[in-house]
């Protein structure tokens, strides 16, 4: 199966931290966010990612390409273990690039993939969203979109008050963790949202998806969403997932996600113990 990884936007709620990088390329504690996103591909089986990309997103080109000069300097340095790692990121999976030429929503930057795909069913991972389990997000998802041949997607429960902030769904419960999904909204009045079952930010679509994206009219903020283009399939599930997400949205939700994969490296002690003084 092929992924489709949407990071085109502009990341103006991380100005000026963006104003020349990616958002995408900001990192949480010692990677960057697309890089969480694409190991998460690779560990459910994934070979083919196609990244939409904008202006100003060649550093992503970059990290994912070989770097002979500085793996050379690494190597002529004795930094065997750097050199490694740096390595491995050029070897993950088989990488290539569309641009989205006009910022028209994550529908629009979807249809940007249909040359590539064909009409092979095919992975959508966000790439401003990390996913941390036993099983990845997206292996979850293929697995039960082997079992119904349907338009998949990953869910989460949240709190009301960010209801207004995600794509929600009513759905009803087919399963201990699976959903047929009824109704997709996009960001809806916090009163009006038809549950607290929030869309994650990784699905599995069918090629049939492109025509729906076509038919679609711009939407919240002006543009095409998916979620729109979803809610004219005629099938769709949704899957519970198992494990946890990290939307790294805002300068804070970016500032708790390396928090806590610091909290899991080595130096973690060290961290706590900085930590304590700013909490005494």
């Amino acid at each position: 199966m092929k992924a489709v990884i949407p990071a085109a936007g502009f990341g103006t709620r991380f100005l000026t931290a963006t104003k020349s990088q990616p958002k995408e390329m900001l990192p949480v504690y010692d990677k960057p966010i697309i890089q969480y996103t694409i190991e998460e591909a690779v560990a459910s089986g994934i070979d083919d990612v196609l990244i939409i990309t904008g202006r100003n997103k060649h550093s992503i080109e970059n990290h994912f390409d070989k770097s002979y000069e500085l793996e050379y300097t690494l190597q002529n340095a004795g930094k065997d273990r750097v050199l490694k790692e740096v390595r491995k990121i050029t070897d993950l999976v088989d990488v290539c690039y569309v641009r989205q030429r006009e910022q028209n929503g994550l529908g629009d930057a979807i249809l940007c993939a249909e040359r590539h795909i064909g009409d092979e069913p095919f992975a959508v991972l966000l790439g401003d969203t990390i996913t941390k389990s036993k099983i990845p997000c997206t292996k979850q998802l293929i697995d039960i979109f082997n079992r119904y041949e349907k338009p998949t997607i990953s869910l989460k429960t949240i709190s009301n008050d960010k209801l207004n902030k995600y794509g929600i769904v009513e759905a009803n419960q087919s399963e201990s963790n699976i959903y047929k999904i009824s109704r997709l909204v996009e960001k809806p009045k916090i009163s009006e949202a038809p549950s607290n079952l929030a869309m994650v930010g990784r699905y599995i679509l069918t090629s049939d998806i492109f025509d729906k994206i076509r038919q679609t009219e711009p939407g919240v903020d002006g543009e095409v969403q998916l979620t729109d283009a979803l809610s004219k399939l005629d099938e769709v599930y949704g899957v519970l997932f198992e494990g946890k997400t990290y939307n790294v949205a805002t300068r804070f939700d970016w500032l708790k996600a390396s928090i806590e994969f610091g909290l899991e490296d080595s130096t973690k002690d060290e961290l706590i113990e900085y930590m304590k003084t700013f909490i005494e």
